[in-house]
């Protein structure tokens, strides 16, 4: 059987027809979005009923067979391996909807089963009788059309009366028709009108945020003059930009509450927009799937304890707050406590592999070169993968504030006040992401994570690196709201007010 008549001519078990409808969440494929109702194959080579051409996915890599009701997954001995949620699996059920990996961290595509329910027999509509009553005898006698023979005087004095009362009903209709008509085109101009003053309304809001994203950047290039000369002139002028800023994220506060986004939207979105907004990106203009993305990336969080474990950590040994602390008086947010979880989960004598630059080492994992740009003096022992008590990397306090100092330096830089692009730079390195950020205009409004995300050529640890520690802190934003009961999180008695 060919591809298309899979797609059109296959059925399922006589009780209730299924189908399945997968789509291409990540990778290249010839077609994003297929529907089956049959079985089909998933693979590299033509002869498969849904083609994907990854060098991840084997030529013949999985099989979904119908079985009655159910539907069920086959891996054919592909090199990479079938994920489902994360478990590898040879054969398994599928459920209703499912997230499956063609390789780990490869191919991602989902799975929908559709189920049509047969109509009930017994509401069915009775069949129609033959037999005609004597009002339908009546109607077709006096107000019939169509001419016939033996009808009397007045039978047609009937019609003719019949006729001039539907074209007088019609001719009314027909106005009821045309003030319908008038006050859809009415409604129409109307929706047009509000659709067009909304996208003014987020074009101001846009140009709001990033003249302070803009402003932002001025303040951190002064600050850093200021740290360097300490003249009082700067100091004042620091100041007075300062609560210039203080004012601009105001006003963008009451605008954003005037235009509505959050209103109609659910409680994880208006989350999710709230830590993007927090970490420097415009809430206005968040790309279509963003939201969703980091709906995924919460998902995979609540498969593990590690979250938990790790906040654990940091509150028995009193880093969350002493890093939420320390970035309060940087004047960044709190929620960069979470690339610490990310980089080591909060473990200070955390050792990472070994790179082109030696080893990554404490809670922050810094390599030896940036360690010493920062401040921190490594031990003799920094090109071994050991602890190393003379080590300042292992400084806790210390490696924080050497931390923090690198992230302001990095946004107030090439990450043009973007957080995330600042997290980009720090997990990818700063020769390898400034190559693609240094090809972005230099101001907030073009260079930014949303624009990032159009580069096709990301690195998948860096793009899971980003999402991690976002979905971490929208998480800790409302923790009983996304399932997690008995969460401690510092961040939360420095959450900003809600936005409505």
């Amino acid at each position: 059987m060919t591809p298309s008549s899979r797609e059109t001519s296959g059925t399922a078990s006589p009780s209730t027809p299924i189908a399945v409808v997968v789509q291409v969440v990540r990778g290249q494929a010839g077609e994003k979005e297929k529907r089956f109702t049959a079985g089909f194959t998933v693979g590299r080579s033509s002869e498969c009923d849904l083609r994907i051409s990854e060098c991840c996915v084997s030529r013949h890599h999985l099989r979904v067979d119908f079985k009655g009701e159910q539907c069920r997954l086959k891996d054919l001995e592909s090199a990479n391996g079938t994920f489902l949620y994360g478990e590898r699996i040879l054969e398994a059920p599928l459920p209703d909807f499912a997230e499956i990996e063609l390789g780990k961290g490869g191919v991602l595509i989902s799975l929908r089963v559709e189920r049509e329910a047969l109509p009930n027999v017994e509401d069915a509509p009775p069949a129609q009788t033959q037999d005609i009553s004597t009002e339908t005898q009546i109607i077709r006698r006096y107000f019939d059309k169509e001419p016939s023979e033996n009808v009397g005087e007045q039978t047609m004095m009937f019609r003719r009366a019949f006729q001039r009362v539907q074209k007088k009903k019609s001719r009314n209709y027909q106005v009821v028709i045309a003030m319908v008509l008038l006050l859809l085109v009415a409604a129409g101009s109307v929706i047009i009108y509000q659709t067009q003053k909304l996208k003014k309304l987020r074009a101001t809001a846009q140009n709001i945020f990033y003249t302070t994203k803009s402003l932002e950047l001025q303040i951190a290039k002064l600050e850093q003059i200021v740290l360097l000369n300490a003249d009082p002139n700067q100091v004042a002028e620091l100041k007075t930009k300062r609560q210039k800023l203080s004012d601009m994220e105001k006003e963008y506060d009451n605008f954003v509450k005037e235009l509505g986004i959050y209103k109609k939207a659910p409680e994880d979105e208006q989350l999710i927009l709230r830590v993007a907004r927090a970490f420097g990106e415009c809430d206005a203009n968040a790309p279509k799937g963003f939201v969703d993305e980091v709906r995924r990336y919460i998902r995979i969080w609540k498969k593990t304890g590690r979250l938990k474990s790790s906040l654990d950590r940091a509150k028995q040994k009193g880093y969350g707050w002493l890093i939420v602390r320390i970035l309060n008086d940087n004047n960044l947010p709190p929620q960069y406590f979470y690339l610490a979880l990310q980089e080591s989960n909060f473990d200070e004598r955390a050792i990472g592999r070994e790179t082109g630059y030696g080893f990554a080492k404490g809670m922050w994992q810094f390599i030896s070169l940036t360690a010493n740009q920062y401040g921190l003096k490594t031990g003799p022992l920094h090109n071994q993968g050991v602890y190393d008590p003379l080590d300042e990397r292992f400084d806790s306090v210390k490696a924080t504030v050497a931390a923090t100092r690198y992230i302001k330096d990095l946004s107030a830089s090439d990450a043009q006040a973007s957080g995330l692009l600042v997290m980009a730079s720090y997990n990818w390195g700063e020769g390898n992401v400034r190559k693609i950020i240094q090809k972005m205009p230099e101001n907030p409004r073009e260079r930014n994570f949303w624009r990032l995300l159009a580069y096709k050529d990301i690195p998948r640890e860096t793009y899971d690196y980003v999402f991690s520690i976002v979905s971490a802190a929208v998480i800790c934003e409302d923790p009983q709201y996304f399932g997690f009961d008995g969460l401690e999180c510092p961040t939360l008695q420095n959450r900003g007010g809600a936005l409505k």
